[in-house]
């Protein structure tokens, strides 16, 4: 078997490593990742300058990948050759925050194994709900070892459900604590931007899309619903965003004589 591991937040950072060092146990892993943070950069296809890539040593002294491109290019780089061997699972994170709701649009995460799946790969996104305000280092071995399980239950499946894209959120809290698995559709996700403006030394206007923190809304069968009460949340999702259920209503519509 051969897993490829990716991130947003840049091949160096310590989510990523937990993840790769979980997944050896299954088999070959191949580490592509940006060289830098990507975070919130929603789904990208450079296709207006060259990309780069090259080769570093991670943290345990294995050799990864590094790319000047998105986490979207670091999949279809690899999907297109760059690596050799075929690829069977894609797994994306560990961020070191939750994604859910609408963040799956915006995430760098979430849109690389996106990416994977519009390719025809099984995937997943692998993120962890940190504490807004925690201090000091992030405990990734959970969330790295939920990663596992999954992993292992998709490929030992008779039949891979055709272009399977899971959203995995875990709770961060102890193995033990951890209350069990729910499989969850999206919630609602409540965000508080605000537009910031300033000036430069110059005194032209510049600005910043700041506020608050994202919260959500924990309905029953969501995942902010299932991480609110302890569960590892599993979302599957799908890249046809149709909204089937308003066909009817449009169809109705005199488009002729408008």
């Amino acid at each position: 078997m051969h897993i490829l591991v990716t991130n947003d937040d840049g091949v160096l950072a310590p989510g990523i490593l937990v993840l790769a060092q979980a997944m050896r146990s299954l088999g070959k892993v191949s580490v592509l990742a940006p060289d830098h943070n990507w975070s919130a950069s929603g789904h990208v296809k450079t296709l207006h300058r060259p990309l780069r890539v090259k080769e570093v040593l991670l943290a345990d002294g294995t050799l990864a990948l590094s790319s000047d491109g998105a986490p979207s290019d670091c999949v279809a780089l690899a999907v297109l050759g760059l690596l050799p061997d075929p690829i069977d699972l894609v797994i994306s994170g560990i961020n070191p925050n939750g994604n859910f709701g609408y963040d799956v649009t915006y995430s760098g995460t979430v849109t690389a194994a996106m990416e994977a799946s519009i390719w025809g790969l099984p995937a997943m996104a692998v993120s962890l709900e940190t504490p807004e305000n925690h201090q000091g280092e992030v405990d990734y071995s959970v969330a790295a070892s939920i990663a596992l399980k999954i992993a292992m239950k998709i490929m030992s499946s008779a039949e891979i459900p055709a272009r399977l894209l899971l959203n995995v959120n875990v709770p961060c809290l102890p193995e033990t604590e951890i209350k069990g698995w729910r499989v969850t559709r999206m919630g609602l996700r409540i965000y508080r931007d605000e537009l910031v403006r300033r000036l430069d030394p110059r005194g032209r206007p510049y600005y910043w899309i700041g506020g608050d923190a994202p919260t959500g809304i924990p309905d029953e069968g969501t995942d902010i619903g299932a991480i609110e009460k302890g569960y590892v949340s599993i979302t599957p999702l799908q890249l046809d965003l149709t909204a089937h259920a308003l066909i009817p209503t449009l169809q109705s519509w005199d488009w002729i004589n408008e």
